[in-house]
């Protein structure tokens, strides 16, 4: 979609939702419960001075809203970002179901489509080796199977998550807790623009805005909001993902997390949203077969092509000697050409792999290509 530019008119509607979304005032809630009495965003621009005092609203400021609204589009113009306003098709399904939606939201990149398959990972900024290198294995894993992985660009899980995208060639969405031309923290500016490149930044909050404590719980509705369920994967007990998860419950939406050994504060959290009834996952397969069991074909066959790529010589001279409707052990072993020992020692490698599965009567087939 095209950026907003100067020479949109100011009776563009569009621009008329972005103009609400800028009056500080006015939260979404009460934005959308006016819009339903005065007809439309436009409506409520326009609307005679009495009746917007008599709705609680200052005159002044929205008179004043549509001239900021246009000069919000020209900053997001100059920072190549997109309006994607409540009125614009593209807005995202999934986002207009929650309680607040935001009324408008500036996007670099491109959003997912609107039958795409989006999950939040989450965690801790002070994220342990552990858990930066289980979300970086989840997202790619998740990325890999087609799913758009959601994340909020702050140091430790979410930067796990996005490069663990980002490394499978797949979709992920930063949303930020900043205006779209500001990356925080400062050091993510590579990552920024490479998210951007291969997925979206996303943010409701003006040009400009700085990184103010109190952003990052109004944009974790946002993430949850996306997506069809979040995973915590290490966070403390008053964490801000402990707070992506509630969203998430009061969106209904699946809330999973990662167990982890017993101590750790980043393991608490999870362990706390396990006990309260969270799903428990331990791969990305645990969270394809709940919430997109068509994708986790797609995940077996990556997995069994990378695999594949690092096979041994008697690796590969099984894996020719098998079937896809299967053959007897004494039979693979026969065609492969190698002794009992080590080719059983194989089978059972390559049963591990997900490349072999056994059947009854001691027969063996290939899974993969």
């Amino acid at each position: 979609m095209a950026a907003v530019t100067e020479s949109h008119r100011p009776y563009d509607e569009a621009l008329a939702w972005l103009a609400l979304a800028l009056i500080q005032e006015l939260p979404p809630r009460r934005a959308f419960a006016l819009v339903l009495r005065f007809g439309s965003a436009l409506g409520l621009l326009g609307a005679p001075a009495g009746e917007l005092a008599a709705a609680g609203l200052s005159p002044e400021t929205v008179r004043a809203a549509p001239v900021r609204a246009r000069h919000e589009a020209v900053a997001l113009a100059r920072a190549r970002a997109s309006l994607v306003a409540w009125s614009d098709p593209s807005y995202p399904p999934r986002l207009r179901e929650i309680a607040d939606p935001p009324l408008a939201l500036a996007v670099c990149g491109t959003l997912p489509a609107p039958d795409d398959v989006s999950v939040a990972v989450v965690g801790m900024r002070r994220a342990s080796e552990y858990g930066r290198r289980v979300a970086e294995e989840l997202a790619r894993e998740l990325a890999e199977a087609g799913v758009t992985v959601v994340s909020g660009l702050a140091a430790g899980i979410d930067a796990a998550a996005h490069r663990g995208a980002l490394a499978a060639g797949g979709r992920t969405l930063a949303v930020l807790g900043t205006g779209i031309d500001r990356v925080y923290p400062a050091w993510h500016a590579k990552l920024a623009r490479a998210i951007a490149a291969q997925g979206a930044l996303v943010s409701e909050f003006p040009c400009g805005t700085p990184p103010f404590h109190f952003n990052f719980p109004r944009r974790n509705r946002i993430i949850s909001g996306l997506t069809v369920g979040t995973v915590v994967v290490e966070a403390a007990e008053q964490s801000g993902s402990l707070i992506t998860a509630r969203f998430a419950l009061e969106q209904n939406r699946q809330i999973y997390a990662i167990p982890g050994t017993l101590g750790p504060a980043g393991h608490r959290g999870p362990h706390r949203l396990i006990q309260q009834g969270a799903k428990l996952v331990t791969c990305a397969r645990d969270v394809l077969d709940d919430v997109a069991p068509q994708l986790t074909p797609r995940l077996r066959a990556r997995r069994s092509a990378a695999a594949e790529a690092t096979l041994t010589a008697s690796e590969r001279r099984i894996l020719e000697a098998l079937g896809a409707e299967g053959r007897h052990v004494d039979e693979v072993i026969r065609q492969a050409g190698l002794s009992a020992g080590p080719a059983l020692e194989v089978l059972l490698a390559l049963e591990l792999r997900g490349l072999v599965d056994q059947l009854p009567g001691k027969r063996f087939r290939r899974l993969a290509a």
